[in-house]
């Protein structure tokens, strides 16, 4: 049984009712004790945890890339946590308990630097993923200096290789990302920016689709 010291206005020592007090280093405290859920597992919150769960696992393996790319967006909370909000509320599909991530509508870099122009993707090459663009940099507020942004992920493995900050210009027109041997006859996802040459704009992330690695 709790007890209130000194009166009404005193200190709350246990619980009483649903109030619980103590004493933390010399200082008086009360908290409510939270009611209980009748059914904490209702089916929207089955289905939303599971959403929660596919778009944390994908995030969490192309962390590098969306950190970039959701830079100018973490306004009072991470880009990752950013990213998270974008994904699971715009990129999630399927009907449950198979959702799944829809990448075409999966906007892994956002703002609003010009996009690329005609991009493609060659993964048949093994050990290597080639990516091509067009030169727009005279175009918009395209730059000759900006700097392509390439994202390799690997869905079986829950693995990805990115480039972020330190690829090719736009007008370079292409890049050969290096990956790993084992991807060798996986499902490759892969994605394409720009990002300005002092980090500080960001265009859209582009889809390019699927391939199998040579």
């Amino acid at each position: 049984m709790g007890k209130i010291n000194q009166g009404i206005l005193g200190g709350v020592s246990g619980k009483v009712g649903n109030v619980i007090g103590g004493n933390w280093k010399g200082i008086d405290y009360i908290r409510v004790k939270p009611s209980n859920v009748a059914n904490p597992r209702t089916a929207g919150q089955v289905m939303q945890r599971t959403k929660f769960t596919v778009t944390l696992e994908f995030l969490q393996a192309i962390k590098p890339f969306v950190k970039a790319g959701y830079r100018n967006l973490a306004n009072k909370k991470t880009e990752f946590n950013a990213a998270m909000s974008y994904i699971l509320n715009n990129a999630i599909t399927g009907i449950d308990p198979d959702y799944i991530v829809d990448y075409t509508l999966a906007l892994l870099s956002r703002g609003g630097l010009s996009m690329p122009l005609n991009p493609s993707a060659d993964a048949s090459t093994s050990g290597e993923v080639t990516f091509t663009w067009g030169d727009n940099s005279a175009e918009s507020n395209a730059n000759a200096t900006d700097k392509v942004m390439l994202l390799v992920y690997n869905p079986a493995k829950k693995e990805s290789v990115s480039i972020v900050g330190d690829g090719n210009t736009r007008v370079d027109g292409s890049y050969n990302v290096a990956i790993p041997t084992t991807y060798a006859g996986d499902t490759l996802e892969l994605f394409i920016a720009f990002m300005s040459a002092d980090g500080t704009q960001l265009s859209n992330s582009m889809y390019l689709g699927s391939q199998i690695a040579g």
